[in-house]
């Protein structure tokens, strides 16, 4: 299962978010059931930002969303988001990606 969320930062907290960030990615991408996850950036817009994740399951990422790392995590960068954030989870329906 892979996860996107959309967040919309304020202008003057996208170098926050970025910094907070680099301090936890390392704890959400160890998180039982996460395969891994990126941060991607808008290249029109760069207050605008996407995290990527892949879960073994969806009953992991709901585990995540419930766990004491998500619950520091979210009230934190929460408050410097300039829309509400917007979150898909999906299927893979094709995967072309190579590994080299």
């Amino acid at each position: 299962m892979v996860r996107l969320v959309k967040l919309t930062l304020k202008e003057e907290h996208v170098q926050d978010f970025i910094e907070h960030f680099d301090t936890v990615k390392e704890k959400i991408n160890a998180f039982p059931g996460c395969k891994g996850m990126k941060l991607l950036r808008d290249k029109q817009n760069p207050k605008v930002v996407f995290t990527y994740s892949e879960w073994n399951a969806e009953s992991d990422l709901e585990n995540y969303r419930k766990s004491e790392l998500f619950g520091e995590i979210w009230p934190t960068v929460k408050q410097w988001f300039d829309q509400k954030a917007e979150a898909s989870s999906t299927s893979v329906y094709f995967d072309g990606f190579l590994i080299k």
